[in-house]
């Protein structure tokens, strides 16, 4: 089985997909003229200025949703595994992702906004809908929907899980077996499969507005505690940053590892944290309520910033900085560097508990524990979100009423698998499902910006209001030349209609 998910892994993330993910990102950041950058202030206003309604939630919310499928075990276990078989200069590849990913972000999180829709007093969006909406493909939309569900609701989950159920084992032991069919499982692991599933089964039985309720509480709480542990062992051996630092910039051109081994697992580890160009934020983006698709777009790039330079670079100078951790690049049969004893699993959450309780004695490996606990069920409950806008985009046409309640209790048996499941395989399994609907997405956002250009004139467009200084963005599609965005259509029109009747009366 391990053999054939490798197999399956090679050629998914083939050197093709990492030249895609940072060429679209170095593309889209020329195209937007370094929008990352440019409005840097403006993506921390509107973070904060956002208002939800009955239909949409808040920019704040769709951040947190978004932020809590990109803050996740990839933060934590995918940092390390990332060092584990790139060497530190993985790292710098990460910086790379995030930068020009930030871009990528914008604008699918633009097109979705443009091309949402409202079902069922909610709204609903992202790549299947911009896909089939600004491209005319429904079969390709059809094929990213299926995907999505299948990623989203299978193979992702399994991977956040698996962290919760190692770093547990890490901190209490395996307290003993119980034989099953899927082999001996630890009863740490089976307790904890237990009580996630049923707080998971609580929430997301809820709706899309409990999702976004406990996730805008607790993914900002957990990252800010998790970036100041970070803060204080780093602070704690102040003199040897410079020198972190200049491990991460030379290996990764010269790595010990491997030039080509950096750049693979920094993209790839940096493109599953991130998400960006994968087509899941895009999902959170489209379900915001604002008065202009450029302001979800910012947003949701600034969202990229805080996962990778914020959260994943907490993680890996904590590792490299209390030299907790060894190299094996993969296919190798030896360590390049091991400091830390054989048996650590690489690609699990060990390294950065054994970085932090190397400094906290006794606080590291539970602190872990808790904080891989949080991000790991917030991701799960992001990736639910988005299977759940992707099986509404299938209703649209083919009526499947007990769909959404078939995809609750898959994603409740893939947790619950994930859970007690040997880290190789999870991995695996969720790199697939990354990459997967990498390729679809990336591929579709650079057809859509050549056939019609809508994240990039709706950029203008913001930015021509923002220079005219309005008190009150709007945005009308059709004047922009911008088809099928439905609901900004029908929205203007309305608008149009109320301010006819004001000057009537």
């Amino acid at each position: 089985m391990q053999d054939l998910i490798n197999s399956i892994n090679g050629i998914i993330w083939s050197p093709a997909l990492i030249y895609l993910c940072l060429g679209a990102g170095l593309f889209f950041t020329v195209v937007t003229r370094f929008a990352q950058i440019r409005h840097f202030r403006e993506m921390f206003r509107l973070l904060l200025s956002g208002k939800s309604s009955d239909k949409g939630i808040s920019s704040f919310q769709a951040l947190a949703v978004s932020l809590s499928g990109r803050v996740g075990t990839g933060n934590i276990a995918g940092v390390a595994a990332a060092i584990g078989f790139g060497g530190p200069g993985a790292v710098f590849w990460m910086w790379i992702v995030a930068f020009f990913g930030a871009a990528t972000a914008y604008i699918e999180s633009t097109n979705a906004q443009i091309y949402k829709e409202e079902e069922d007093g909610v709204y609903r969006g992202g790549p299947a809908y911009y896909i089939e909406k600004a491209m005319g493909q429904k079969w390709y939309a059809w094929i990213f929907a299926i995907s999505t569900i299948v990623a989203c609701g299978v193979l992702l989950p399994v991977v956040q899980s698996n962290g919760i159920g190692d770093s547990l084992v890490n901190v209490f032991g395996d307290g003993g077996v119980v034989p099953s069919f899927l082999g001996d499982l630890p009863l740490t692991k089976v307790y904890a499969a237990t009580f996630i599933v049923l707080i998971l089964g609580f929430i997301i039985f809820g709706g899309v507005k409990r999702i976004a309720n406990f996730t805008q509480i607790v993914v900002p709480f957990m990252a800010l505690a998790y970036i100041i542990i970070a803060c204080v062992i780093i602070a704690l051996h102040i003199d040897m940053l410079p020198g972190i630092f200049m491990s991460i910039i030379t290996d990764a051109f010269t790595p010990m590892a491997g030039f080509g081994a950096a750049i693979g697992w920094g993209v790839k580890r940096g493109v599953y944290s991130n998400e960006a160009g994968q087509g899941t934020g895009p999902h959170a983006a489209a379900a915001a309520e604002v008065d202009h698709p450029s302001q979800q777009g910012l947003v949701q790039a600034f969202s990229v910033y805080i996962d990778t330079l914020f959260v994943c670079s907490a993680t890996a100078f904590m590792i490299l900085i209390t030299k907790s951790y060894n190299v094996m690049p993969d296919g190798s049969t030896g360590f390049l560097v091991q400091n830390l004893a054989a048996d650590v699993i690489i690609s699990g959450p060990a390294f950065t508990q054994i970085a932090v309780d190397s400094v906290l004695s006794g606080f590291g490996k539970p602190f872990i524990a808790i904080a891989l606990f949080f991000f790991a069920f917030t991701t799960v409950l992001a990736y639910y979100f988005i299977a759940e806008n992707n099986v509404s985009y299938i209703n649209r046409t083919i009526k499947i009423p007990a769909l959404r309640f078939v995809l609750k209790v898959v994603i409740m048996s893939a947790v619950f698998y994930g859970t007690v499941a040997q880290p190789s395989a999870a991995w695996g399994l969720g790199d697939i499902g990354v990459g997967l609907m990498a390729w679809l997405n990336i591929i579709g956002i650079i057809i859509i910006f050549f056939m019609a250009k809508p994240a990039i004139k709706a950029l203008n467009d913001y930015e021509a209001q923002q220079k005219a200084g309005v008190k009150e963005y709007t945005f009308n599609p059709k004047a922009l030349g911008i088809k099928n965005a439905t609901y900004w259509e029908e929205r203007w029109d309305n608008n149009q209609a109320k301010q006819s009747k004001t000057q009537q009366s």
